[in-house]
């Protein structure tokens, strides 16, 4: 029996579980099954991979996408540019080595392709965290723009704070991305707080958040009539990148 599953603190609202156990069945994949594993700290990951002697996978979430690096064997070019990881690949012999790589980014990348259009030159990111960060690799690979908008005044290059955002902001960036949990369960009534009524036409929101499918953030920009996507076909993209990644030789 061959053993993969998720790490991360609280697990509660994952689907992976659940989407490969239904891969597994629809593929007539089997002695195969994905768990949960949620550790309170990284440091008990060693002791976990020891005593589950099937693992040969797990895919990392909140809170250990930036602490489990230290403890890897080896990192792909991606993940080490943005300095997050969300698969591993465990290879044993004597010893135990893990193998991180980032399927975020070919998720986020491979779902926003089909909904550019020529004037989405700019972007705003929503967010600073290792999402963010992995949103603004992808940008970068296709050219584009962007500010990062942190809930604090910051110093930092590229970044600027809520308050900063105006009409001349929003218009010239008319792509935003929800790159933070506002509005995610069971904080469904939250969204950002930028200014929605400079969105046009032309703007095309993508929230990372699949659960709600709508959220806030996304009902105000159909409210504009405007293109919305939710991160659940990117959600999909990136546990099956995993899964070839795990399914592949080091």
């Amino acid at each position: 029996m061959e053993r993969y599953g998720l790490i991360g603190y609280p697990l509660t609202h994952s689907f992976s579980a659940e989407y490969f156990s239904e891969k597994f069945f629809r593929e007539g994949i089997i002695n195969c099954r994905y768990d949960l594993f949620p550790i309170d700290s990284i440091d008990n990951l060693l002791q976990l991979i020891k005593e589950t002697k099937e693992l040969k996978g797990l895919s990392v979430t909140i809170p250990y996408k930036q602490k489990i690096i230290p403890l890897l064997t080896s990192i792909d070019d991606v993940a080490k540019n943005i300095g997050s990881v969300n698969t591993i690949i465990i290879e044993r012999n004597e010893n135990i080595f893990l193998h991180g790589f980032n399927t975020d980014v070919f998720g986020f990348k491979e779902s926003l392709k089909p909904l550019l259009k020529n004037h989405h030159k700019k972007a705003l990111i929503l967010g600073t965290g290792g999402a963010a960060s992995s949103v603004a690799y992808v940008l970068n690979k296709l050219g584009i723009e962007y500010l990062f908008v942190s809930r604090t005044k910051t110093w930092l290059p590229n970044t600027i704070d809520y308050s900063s955002l105006n009409e001349d902001i929003i218009s010239t960036h008319n792509l935003i991305i929800n790159a933070t949990p506002v509005g995610m369960f069971p904080h469904i009534m939250n969204l950002p707080n930028i200014p929605y009524n400079y969105i046009t036409k032309d703007h095309l929101l993508y929230d990372l958040i699949y659960n709600p499918s709508e959220t806030l953030f996304l009902k105000k920009g159909i409210e504009k009539g405007v293109t919305v996507k939710n991160g659940m076909e990117m959600l999909y993209l990136q546990a099956e990148k995993s899964w070839e990644i795990w399914n592949k030789s080091i």
